[in-house]
């Protein structure tokens, strides 16, 4: 069954789904062009992990500027990669990857993701249902109000601390 969506998944990326779970500041931040990723030594330990682990795959699939696959191996059904530092943000991992497989779902591509965990040496299937995609449209959605409305104000939490964002939204606290 293809579910039909009236939103359109261009305007919506794995990342805008992961910050969703994060920080809705962060999700809007990102989301208005204000990108300071480049300076956080979490995202550069997290590129290194990346380029220096599973070398044999061909890496940085790039979908419809929406979507941007670490690594797919082919099977009976393609396998979707995710590498990932740590499972500080299982939750939001899960959930952008789901948004890949919703996306290759709505294009006609049958695929499951794995979230791959270097570091820890483990990795995790994600196999989306229905509901899950249901689930995905409700958090698109959102993402759109979200985005469209004020920036959310910051509220200080103990994540706070090692994102790229915590002098933007805190200053000198």
């Amino acid at each position: 069954m293809k579910l039909q969506s009236h939103i359109k998944p261009m305007t919506i990326t794995g990342v805008k789904v992961a910050y969703y779970f994060i920080c809705h500041t962060k999700l809007w931040l990102f989301s208005h062009n204000i990108q300071m990723e480049r300076e956080s030594e979490d995202v550069l330990m997290g590129k290194l992990i990346h380029e220096s682990r599973y070398q044999r795959r061909k890496k940085d699939i790039i979908i419809d500027n929406v979507m941007s696959i670490d690594f797919v191996k082919k099977g009976d059904v393609v396998e979707v990669h995710d590498i990932k530092k740590s499972k500080k943000m299982e939750g939001a991992h899960r959930w952008q990857l789901t948004y890949y497989l919703y996306y290759l779902h709505q294009s006609g591509v049958k695929a499951r993701g794995v979230l791959n965990y270097p570091l820890l040496n483990k990795k995790e299937l994600v196999e989306p249902t229905e509901e899950d995609f249901k689930a995905i449209e409700q958090i698109m959605n959102s993402i759109i109000e979200i985005v469209s409305g004020e920036m959310p104000l910051p509220s200080k939490r103990k994540l706070c601390n090692r994102c790229s964002y915590v002098e933007f939204c805190f200053g000198g606290e």
